[in-house]
């Protein structure tokens, strides 16, 4: 089945419109949400959010394109392996609401950096922090930005490589916008909207799609397993990972990062702090737990459905390959009223997550390295927002840059790369500073350096890099580390360097900002907002 002529040029100026007519919709929107009086303001919009608000927001945050277009194309593909990804970033928000939510909210008051420098010596832990921040915010970047360029690639026939990278570009230009106009209200108006777009979509082309097989999801699987050179076999397990022994240890390795990842995203955890208190966190968490288990499920039946319509081979042979999938079987179920329809959430979804996660890193340098580590507080909230805005430049530029290097990558599979990072980086450090009374500034730093430079490592000596068909770099062979998703390592790595920096620097602990902390965790007491 050769994939379907999308392109006419009603249908481009039509999907291009409705694209256009949400960024204008959604700019207005953030304009006139946007109050950034003060750093807490632009940071955290005052904790004026409700727990429903910001977990629809928060669903918006983690609902990327890796969930909208990666994992259906890899249920396409690949089957059941392909929903593992559904089922890594479902579960590990269970680690969010039991642990994290209440405890962080409490702690902290901007980013992640407040919580783990709470009782360590403030600048190199904050400059550790941000550190992490950018490098886990980059990756995750780039990876929407190449789910950008392979949508348009698709809608709009963009075959040329430096077509795509006009449109990525377009949509850095877009997203830096969102964050230096609205700030984090702004922001957040912009996720509650695309996440209810979202929801919307997937649930009316689900609806449409079993239609399409008299609502029977036996006469759906029977004929995504006719048209998937695997067969039966996308039903089970191995499709993907089940090849070797090499991929089993791929796929423990990938889920290790999936599940524990969500718990060090710096960009997930910087939303608890948009609420009033404790309560509307946990509030959040379960709010965003309920909307992504509605998606997730939506996304099942939308792979195994683009599996029996389109066709698997359609697929690859589309621009963008995977990430096709799901704008072709709208375009088969719906013509091109529902394709635009997909077109314009697929950019919101791209739009939003980026905008967050420019925000987050841009926030992270501005109050973790220039207000505290350069500055040591010594300043003031415009200088503070002045130096968020210019560095949310900075990082649209390299994300801009990153996005057009990796285009053509699958989403899901960057994304996991991404969660890799922070599981490694940053889950040891967090969990040690909020129930470790012994952990210290020395074993703090030894995990977040261990894990991030060990996961960097691992990625840059991995098939991602080069020595495959695959790789970003496929001409040359560099690599000597077999796995393509190194958390497995780095993330061991990062907790025992933690534990032994911890024992081996025998510091003093402070009793009394620990007894502090201990009381903000559980009760909020004593928490500074504003």
């Amino acid at each position: 089945m050769n994939p379907p002529e999308l392109i006419p040029s009603e249908g481009a100026i039509f999907n291009t419109s409705i694209f256009a007519v949400f960024v204008l919709i959604t700019l207005f929107v953030v304009y006139r949400a946007s109050s950034q009086s003060t750093s807490s303001d632009y940071f955290a919009a005052g904790g004026s959010f409700s727990g429903a608000q910001n977990g629809i927001a928060l669903s918006g945050d983690f609902l990327s394109a890796a969930s909208f277009l990666g994992i259906a194309g890899a249920i396409a593909v690949h089957g059941y392996d392909g929903f593992l990804y559904s089922i890594g970033f479902l579960v590990a928000w269970l680690i969010n609401l039991l642990l994290l939510a209440e405890r962080t909210r409490n702690t902290g008051r901007f980013t992640m950096g407040d919580v783990i420098a709470f009782r360590m010596r403030a600048r190199p832990v904050r400059a550790a922090a941000a550190a992490s921040t950018l490098a886990i915010t980059f990756v995750y970047l780039i990876a929407q930005m190449a789910g950008a360029g392979g949508l348009v690639a698709l809608l709009l026939d963009v075959k040329s490589t430096g077509g795509q990278a006009l449109v990525i570009a377009v949509v850095g230009l877009v997203m830096m916008l969102y964050v230096l106009v609205g700030g984090m209200k702004g922001t957040t108006w912009v996720q509650i909207i695309k996440a209810t777009m979202l929801l919307l979509c997937a649930a009316l082309i689900t609806i449409f799609l079993l239609g399409k097989f008299g609502y029977s999801m036996t006469h759906l699987l029977q004929e995504a397993a006719q048209n998937n050179p695997k067969g039966d076999a996308i039903f089970a397990p191995g499709v993907q990972y089940g090849k070797s022994e090499l991929t089993k240890i791929d796929f423990v390795s990938l889920s290790l990062a999936l599940v524990l990842g969500v718990g060090g995203l710096p960009h997930v955890l910087m939303r608890f702090y948009t609420v009033p208190n404790a309560r509307e966190a946990r509030r959040s968490s379960v709010w965003a737990i309920w909307a992504m288990t509605a998606f997730y499920l939506c996304t099942l039946i939308i792979g195994y459905g683009a599996a029996a319509l389109v066709g698997t081979d359609a697929i690859l042979d589309a621009p963008g390959a995977e990430n096709s999938a799901a704008p072709l079987l709208a375009y088969r179920i719906g013509g091109t009223v529902l394709l635009g329809i997909v077109s314009a959430v697929a950019f919101a979804t791209i739009l939003a997550v980026v905008a967050g996660l420019t925000l987050t890193a841009s926030a992270s340098f501005a109050h973790d390295i220039y207000a505290n580590a350069m500055r040591r507080g010594r300043t003031d909230s415009d200088s503070v927002v002045r130096v968020a805005r210019i560095t949310a430049l900075v990082i649209g530029a390299a994300s801009i840059l990153g996005g057009i290097l990796v285009n053509g990558q699958n989403i899901a599979f960057l994304v996991g790369l991404a969660f890799a990072f922070a599981a490694s980086a940053n889950l040891s450090t967090i969990l040690y500073s909020l129930f470790w009374k012994r952990f210290n500034t020395t074993g703090t730093l030894w995990g977040i350096y261990s894990g991030l430079i060990s996961c960097l490592l691992l990625v840059i000596f991995s098939p991602v890099v080069s020595g495959a068909s695959d790789s970003i770099f496929p001409s040359v062979d560099f690599a000597f580390f077999p796995l393509k998703n190194p958390g497995i390592v780095s993330i061991p790595i990062s907790f025992i360097c933690g534990f032994i920096g911890t024992l081996a620097a025998r510091e003093e602990v402070d009793e009394d900002r620990l007894a502090e902390m201990e009381v903000r965790q559980l009760t909020g007491i004593g928490g500074v907002r504003g």
